[in-house]
């Protein structure tokens, strides 16, 4: 997709420096089983990852999408197999169990004084003021910070320390809009390796170019795009569901046919939402692209058309900001009805 302007007036203004070398492949697994003790959740796992790529990671949840990424970070040892690692290859990991390792009785400048030693208190200041850490905020201890907070100051601290390779597994969990929108703009100009696990559609659609889907025990390439997945777990579910019925005591039709009309009853209210926020991502994708295409019209750079250029800029923002909603709401309506079933 084409590159997201940054929000108006966000308080957030960060980007990844270019990475040094960058050796490939970066990593790669061989024959590798994952998994925790005596449950293997994937088998024979074959992975290679090359500078450049961008790779989203799909699958049901229990799947093992987070215990691949921990073998991948060398957080967790495969159960079999092989991990190989170029000796270049630096890491950045991003995971929700890193808020928790942060020092709550310390502060975001400590956090980032720890790193490096030797950058000046102004420099980093200056760097954690692009996460929106500003005046005393960073000698602020971290314990009462929100869990967006805290999630700001790990991917602070990830930034900076300029990785080859980034891991990412659900990032955008408590970030606010403007911090997903800030995240998804760096990401996207960023010049390594990415593989990321997400929720977060949006997120997925402009950062990633190749889809693996992670599924029956198998790390294996998806042939399609989110909406194409979005179909593959509907059938995955009605197969489940087809499954349940088939060893589930035997029932009359009257009452299977009441039994369902119960449940879609129950669940209207969730596929009413869903597909509320299925028609206003159409809605908001077709004016983005809209909007992206007289932007990409030379002419519209003219001094003549400077108002003009204006207005487009400003309705931009608006329908990214909209669209940034409405897949949030589609993406929350999802897992409501993947919990309920």
């Amino acid at each position: 997709e084409v590159i997201a302007m940054a929000h108006v007036d966000s308080p957030f203004d960060f980007s990844f420096a270019k990475p040094g070398r960058m050796p490939n492949p970066l990593l790669t697994l061989d024959k590798a089983d994952i998994g925790y003790g005596q449950c293997c959740v994937i088998k024979q796992a074959r992975l290679s990852i090359s500078p450049g790529d961008r790779i989203g990671l799909l699958g049901p949840n229990g799947a093992g999408k987070s215990s691949l990424i921990k073998v991948l970070a060398g957080d967790m040892l495969p159960l079999s197999g092989k991990r190989q690692e170029a000796e270049a290859l630096k890491i950045g990991y991003f995971a929700q169990h890193q808020l928790e390792q942060l020092q709550l009785d310390e502060s975001p400048l400590w956090h980032l004084q720890k790193i490096d030693k030797q950058a000046t208190e102004k420099d980093l200041r200056n760097f954690l003021g692009g996460f929106d850490f500003q005046g005393d905020k960073v000698l602020e201890v971290v314990k009462p910070f929100s869990g967006g907070e805290k999630a700001r100051l790990v991917l602070a601290l990830l930034v900076y320390q300029n990785p080859n390779l980034l891991l990412l597994d659900e990032p955008t969990n408590h970030l606010d809009l403007e911090m997903r929108h800030a995240l998804s703009v760096a990401l996207q100009g960023y010049q390594g390796a990415i593989v990321v696990v997400s929720h977060d559609r949006h997120l997925l659609r402009s950062v990633t170019d190749q889809l693996l889907l992670v599924a029956g025990g198998k790390v294996q390439p998806f042939d399609g795009d989110l909406d194409d997945y979005r179909l593959w777990l509907t059938e995955q579910k009605k197969g489940d569901e087809k499954a349940v019925d088939e060893v589930a005591p035997t029932v009359s039709r009257k009452d299977q046919r009441k039994l369902e009309a119960e449940r879609r009853q129950k669940h209207k209210p969730l596929f009413d939402a869903l597909k509320k926020a299925e028609m206003a991502v159409e809605k908001y994708h077709n004016e983005q692209r809209q909007l992206e295409h007289q932007l990409a019209d030379p002419a519209i750079y003219a001094e003549s058309e400077k108002a003009r250029l204006k207005q487009i800029l400003e309705k931009k923002v608006q329908v990214d900001k909209a669209l940034d909603e409405a897949e949030m709401a589609w993406m929350e309506a999802e897992e409501k009805i993947e919990n309920a079933n």
